[in-house]
């Protein structure tokens, strides 16, 4: 396949709302060593998107300015040291940056083949919220069958995604949601108990529907005040997983309760990670995880779809706050 010199892709003329997002043409990326170019098909819209754009979460070194953290396509060129098997091959990749784009390149460790049960716009929206989830629940929290575990935000990317790995490995999973109808779409995919937290004080709804024990794990991505209500809500031994900070990034907690429950506090941020780590979660999800997506059992939640040109469009979608699921930019049709 000839490829173009050039292309289009989103990027940010400055901090602000969706209105700084702009679409612009710039020479088509070459796969280095170790990498492969994607001809893009789909990329997924997320909450990191959206800090960059309004100025709080800048690329990491290295990385292209363009935004967008996952992508779906077709390898259409290969770097040095790369599989030549994998020249045509429909894969879904994590990237840094240049998600947002006609063509992406991504690191060879960190793309996953397209099976026949995934879409394009659903592969596209299933690495990021899948690694996060993976790596911070799974490995962070040390969740294992049995464990309850509480989700903040259970009808965004990352909550979704939450609530289906939770049901799959014997999970229960309680989730807070901001409406009656999005408790009731948690549960429909899986969510044992979902809180409407406007209405409910999830600290003591948590705290009745384990039985006074609490929750083996509470995934965070509010942060500020809801830290130390967040300890409240965890059994003994229990581990809080902190992964964004909506509501503030400190916050005052109780250390005697750390001390007496035993408590762990932990947290992580993906997009800075080694590619050489991201591999190893992404050897991780193919032996552990991708069997679930071959058989259909596991694919991501799409609330909405929008051409690349409209990505203002898909970030005030975001902004709003209405959406259950992923957002997806398409480059197909």
């Amino acid at each position: 396949m000839s490829l173009p010199s050039r292309m289009n892709r989103i990027v940010c003329a400055g901090a602000g709302g969706p209105e700084v997002l702009t679409l612009d043409e710039v020479p088509v990326p070459q796969a280095g060593p170790g990498e492969v170019l994607i001809k893009v098909a789909a990329a997924g819209v997320n909450r990191p998107d959206v800090s960059q754009r309004e100025g709080k979460y800048p690329p990491p070194p290295g990385a292209p300015d363009t935004l967008g953290l996952e992508v779906a396509g077709e390898v259409i060129q290969l770097g040095e040291d790369v599989d030549p098997t994998l020249s045509g091959m429909p894969v879904c990749a994590l990237v840094a940056g240049g998600g947002y784009a006609e063509y992406a390149v991504a690191p060879v460790g960190q793309c996953l083949p397209v099976p026949a049960s995934l879409t394009m716009i659903e592969a596209a929206a299933l690495p990021e919220t899948l690694f996060t989830v993976w790596t911070n629940v799974f490995e962070r929290g040390y969740a294992s069958d049995g464990d309850t575990v509480l989700v903040h935000g259970g009808t965004s990317g990352i909550g979704t995604m939450a609530i289906q790995l939770g049901a799959l490995f014997g999970m229960t999973v309680i989730v807070t949601c901001g409406s009656d109808e999005k408790c009731e779409a948690a549960r429909k995919l899986g969510a044992a108990h979902a809180i409407n937290y406007r209405e409910t004080d999830f600290v003591e709804e948590t705290r009745a529907l384990t039985g006074g024990k609490g929750a083996n794990i509470v995934l965070d991505m509010v942060g500020g005040d809801y830290l130390p209500r967040n300890l409240a809500c965890l059994a003994e031994d229990g581990r809080h997983v902190s992964i964004a900070v909506q509501r503030g990034a400190k916050a005052e907690i109780p250390i005697w309760l750390i001390m007496k429950q035993r408590l762990v506090l932990t947290g992580s941020t993906l997009r800075p990670r080694s590619v050489a780590f991201k591999t190893l979660v992404a050897q991780e999800l193919e032996r552990e995880v991708w069997p679930h997506v071959v058989a259909g059992r596991l694919k991501p939640v799409i609330d909405s779809t929008y051409p690349l040109a409209d990505a203002k469009a898909a970030h005030a979608r975001m902004d709003g706050g209405e959406h259950v699921g992923k957002i997806v930019l398409t480059m197909i049709g």
